[in-house]
């Protein structure tokens, strides 16, 4: 079998770095994340994944999906016909790890990312792939023919790659089309955003990150009524996660904390109710 081409644009070659974090923490003997599906499809693509062998971000890039993942899991839990959306959903595969039988999954990405993920994901009658900027006012219409009711919007590594207005607008956009909307989303400090030639995974290839948020309650002024239901570092994850997790992983976030270090402390995970 060929291995798969990736003709990716510069932002979009970030969705590697993700996917390769999960193929190497599902090959741990005690790992927070298990993804075969990861694993697979790096054995597949025809990419040079050793520029970000033993990066110590690869651990945060799992961590960040392990509490995305809860929040999913949390909102089927309440609502299991409910409409999941993945914005920059990249080659994830939370659709694997939590499908539940009932939900409609959207998975939403720039063309050349869909062409890549059909080589590996096919539509069903409830998964519906949309070819489509996140900041394209067309694609709630999609989203909106298909399904209604009680809607999550996982937007995860993505807005921070946006300016500030496009990031405005998106939620602005969200906010309008899905009332009462959950969206998780992470965010990333201006002194993350300033150094990222020096970032381990990020100074390995062109995308650079354009918005940078201090403090996350500007998305309740932006939109008023929205409420931030989660805040979170990757050192202070909501206890019942960071117990689950491994002893390793533990030891590593301690070790973090006690460091202060800008990348981490400022680099936040948020679940908002939008109005």
């Amino acid at each position: 079998m060929s291995p798969v081409p990736t003709r990716l644009g510069t932002v979009q070659e970030t969705l590697l770095i993700p996917l390769y974090g999960r193929a190497v923490e599902n090959d741990k003997p005690a790992a927070a994340l298990r993804d075969s599906r990861a694993t697979e499809i790096v054995a597949e693509l025809d990419y040079d994944f050793s520029r970000f062998a033993e990066l110590p971000s690869l651990t945060g890039t799992v961590l960040r999906t392990v509490l995305f993942d809860a929040w999913t899991r949390s909102f089927l839990d309440e609502h299991p016909a409910g409409t999941v959306v993945e914005l920059g959903v990249g080659l994830n595969t939370r659709y694997e790890r939590l499908d539940n039988g009932q939900a409609q999954w959207f998975d939403l990405d720039l063309p050349d990312v869909i062409e890549l993920r059909r080589a590996f994901f096919a539509d069903t009658p409830r998964r519906h792939m949309i070819a489509a900027s996140v900041t394209d006012d067309r694609w709630p219409d999609a989203v909106g023919g298909l399904a209604d009711g009680p809607c999550l919007v996982n937007a995860e590594a993505v807005l921070p790659f946006l300016t500030e207005a496009e990031v405005r607008g998106v939620v602005d956009m969200i906010a309008r089309r899905f009332p009462g909307a959950l969206l998780a989303l992470d965010t990333a400090g201006p002194a993350i955003v300033g150094a990222q030639e020096d970032h381990d995974a990020l100074s390995k290839v062109a995308a650079r990150m354009r918005w940078g948020c201090p403090d996350v309650a500007v998305l309740t002024e932006w939109c008023p009524g929205a409420r931030v239901l989660g805040s979170h570092l990757l050192t202070s994850l909501p206890p019942a996660i960071h117990d689950a997790l491994p002893e390793p992983h533990r030891q590593m976030l301690a070790g973090l904390a006690e460091q202060h270090l800008p990348q981490v402390e400022e680099y936040g995970l948020h679940l908002i109710r939008l109005p």
